[in-house]
């Protein structure tokens, strides 16, 4: 029985990479983090199939400081980096990405237009949400669509 791939999205800031796997109803999801930057991920999908891929990421990350939330349609993983900087690309190997992997547009963000809100939050709660807010689709992690952000400065 082969696992399918399913979509990943990531985007980046300064201190986190976020990676958004497109799952609906997954179940037993285990995701796990490894300072030297592997990242793991395992669920078991609506029909019961296995679901698995593994990534090197581009530098080291702090285990503690990974989070993940589970949603309806879909798994966030918060993945601290271990020094803060901007990442090149969000795989170690320099070869093409594999087809799962895409950017996720509505949540990136350039090193020049970080917003200053996120800089130095060390507090996830606070720049996503508690989770129990109504306007959170499913209750999971929220990324804030940078469009919306930059529509509401100044």
């Amino acid at each position: 029985m082969s696992c399918r791939q399913p979509e990943v999205l990531w985007a980046q800031r300064s201190d986190k990479v976020y990676l958004t796997v497109s799952l609906p109803d997954a179940k037993d999801v285990s995701v796990k983090c490894e300072k030297e930057g592997l990242f793991a991920f395992s669920a078991i999908g609506a029909q019961g199939e296995p679901v698995t891929f593994s990534l090197e990421l581009y530098a080291a990350v702090a285990p503690e400081g990974c989070k993940t939330k589970t949603g309806l349609r879909s798994i966030i993983c918060s993945i601290q980096k271990e020094e803060k900087g901007w990442w090149r690309r969000l795989l170690k190997s320099e070869e093409r990405p594999a087809p799962y992997l895409k950017v996720d547009w509505n949540k990136w963000c350039d090193e020049d237009e970080e917003p200053a809100s996120d800089l130095g939050s060390d507090d996830d709660e606070a720049t996503y949400g508690d989770g129990d807010d109504e306007s959170s689709d499913d209750g999971m992690l929220y990324l804030p669509d940078l469009e919306k952000v930059r529509g509401n400065r100044g």
